[in-house]
C-alpha cells in the first residue's frame, strides 16, 4: 500500500491551490476565514469561476460536463477548498440532484438541467423532510395526484437549507397512498419554486441566522415531464441520492482550518494547546484512513463501507474542534454578531460566528446519515455483527 501522492497528483494540488489564490474574491475569502456565510451572489460568482475549469462538478464524469476526476483528485480538490478556505460547490446541485439526473434522468431532462445546474443558473433546494418525516423519511405525507399531464402536489416541507436562494426543488411525494409498504408509492419530482401555490417561509434559528426554511405546496401543478425515474419508485432514486450526499462528509481540511484558529486564539494557554495537539493526532489518523481508502479506489470503483468511519469520526473531530475553539475564545465568543457585520481586519481574529457555528455543527452527526446509522453499517460490514 502506497499512501503517497504521485507526482501528477501533487502537481494537481498546486494547480488547484494557485487557482483558488488567483480567482477567489478577497471579500468571499475573508468571510470564509471568519466563519461567515457568503451571500448568494458571492457563491454564484465563485461556482461559475470553478465551472470555467469544469471544477464546479468534481464528482461528475466528463461525458456529462464534469472534470472526470479520479477519487484522489476529488479528495485533493475538496481538501484545498476546505483549507483555503473557499466555498464548496453547492451540494444540492452538484452532489445530489446532478448525479441523480445523470443516473435516472431522461436525455431531455439532462439537456434541460445539467449545464444550468453546474453553472448555478439554477439553484436547487432539497424537499425531503416534513413535520413528522425527517429521520423516518418514508413517513412523508406530501401528496401528488395525477391530473392529465400534471401532478397536483400539496403538502408541507421543512428544514430546506438555502431554499430562499433556490429556483427549483427536488422533492419526494406520495403518489400512491394505497401502496402496501410506506417506502413504495413515493415519486421523485422536480418543482419550479415560482409556480403558483408555492410559499417559502424562513425559519430563523436561535443564532438569528436564516439558513433553513419551510415550503408549503398548495395544489401546485407540476408537469409530468418533471418526474425523475418511474412513478412510485422514487425510493430507489432517494437511496442513490443519499449515498452521494454521504460522500466527503469527513471534511478533514475544515477541521485543520479550525485547529489553526484554535492555536491563534490560545496564545500561551497550555491546556488548550495540549488539547489541540491531541485533536491533530486523531485527525492525522483519520487522514491516513482516508488515504488508505483512496488507495483502494485507485484500483476499484466499488463502494467501500469503511467510508462510514470517515463520516463518523470526521464529524466527531469537527465538533470537538468547534468546542475547543469556543473554549479558546472564552467569553468573547458570546458576543454573537451577524454575517452582514463589517469585515474584520486581515490580521484580526473575528469571533462573532464561533458560537453560532458551534451550535450548527451539533446537527452534523444527524444529516447525511446519523452517527447511529454509520455505527450500524460498520458493525455489519466490518465486524460481521
Amino acid at each position: 500500500m502506497d499512501l503517497r501522492f504521485t507526482a501528477e497528483e501533487e502537481a494537481f494540488r498546486l494547480d488547484v491551490r494557485a487557482f483558488i489564490r488567483e480567482n477567489l474574491d478577497p471579500v468571499t475569502h475573508r468571510k470564509m476565514v471568519e466563519g461567515r456565510i457568503p451571500d448568494r451572489e458571492e457563491i454564484v460568482a465563485w461556482q461559475r469561476k470553478l465551472n470555467t475549469r469544469n471544477w464546479a462538478t468534481p464528482s461528475w464524469p466528463q461525458s456529462h460536463g464534469g472534470p472526470g476526476f479520479t477519487p484522489v483528485q476529488r479528495y485533493i480538490f475538496l481538501d484545498e477548498l476546505h483549507q483555503a478556505p473557499a466555498p464548496e460547490p453547492v451540494s444540492f446541485n452538484v452532489s445530489m440532484i446532478g448525479p441523480v439526473l445523470i443516473e435516472y434522468g431522461t436525455a431531455a431532462q439532462q439537456e434541460r438541467f445539467l449545464a444550468a445546474t453546474a453553472n448555478l443558473d439554477i439553484w436547487w433546494a432539497q424537499g425531503f423532510s416534513e413535520p413528522g418525516a425527517g429521520s423516518d423519511l418514508a413517513s412523508l405525507r406530501t401528496s401528488a395526484r395525477r391530473d392529465g399531464d400534471h401532478y397536483v402536489v400539496s403538502g408541507h416541507k421543512i428544514w430546506q437549507g438555502m431554499a430562499h436562494h433556490a429556483d427549483w426543488m427536488f422533492t419526494l411525494v406520495r403518489s400512491d397512498p394505497q401502496a402496501p409498504k410506506k417506502q413504495m408509492g413515493i415519486s421523485f419530482l422536480l418543482i419550479d419554486l415560482r409556480l403558483p401555490g408555492v410559499t417559502i417561509r424562513p425559519i430563523i434559528t436561535l443564532d438569528e441566522r436564516h439558513e433553513v426554511n419551510e415550503v408549503f405546496l398548495d395544489e401546485v401543478r407540476v408537469p409530468v415531464d418533471c418526474l425523475i425515474g418511474e412513478e412510485n419508485k422514487g425510493w430507489d432514486v432517494t437511496k442513490f441520492l443519499l449515498s452521494n450526499e454521504r460522500t466527503g462528509i469527513a471534511r478533514i481540511g475544515m477541521t485543520k482550518h479550525l485547529i489553526r484558529r484554535i492555536k491563534r486564539l490560545a496564545g500561551g494557554n497550555r491546556s488548550v494547546l495540549a488539547k489541540a495537539a491531541a485533536l491533530e493526532a486523531e485527525l492525522k489518523i483519520l487522514e491516513i484512513t482516508q488515504l488508505r481508502i483512496l488507495d483502494g479506489q485507485r484500483r476499484s470503483s466499488a463502494a467501500d463501507p469503511r467510508s462510514s468511519i470517515l463520516k463518523l469520526k470526521g464529524v466527531e473531530l469537527r465538533q470537538a474542534a468547534s468546542e475547543l475553539l469556543l473554549a479558546a475564545a472564552g467569553t468573547s465568543a458570546l458576543e454573537v454578531r451577524h454575517d452582514d457585520a463589517p469585515l474584520g481586519d486581515d490580521d484580526a481574529e473575528w469571533l462573532g460566528t464561533i458560537m453560532p457555528n458551534y451550535g450548527i455543527l451539533r446537527a452534523a452527526s444527524i444529516y447525511g446519515g446519523s452517527s447511529e446509522v454509520q455505527k450500524g453499517i460498520l458493525a455489519k460490514t466490518q465486524l460481521g455483527l
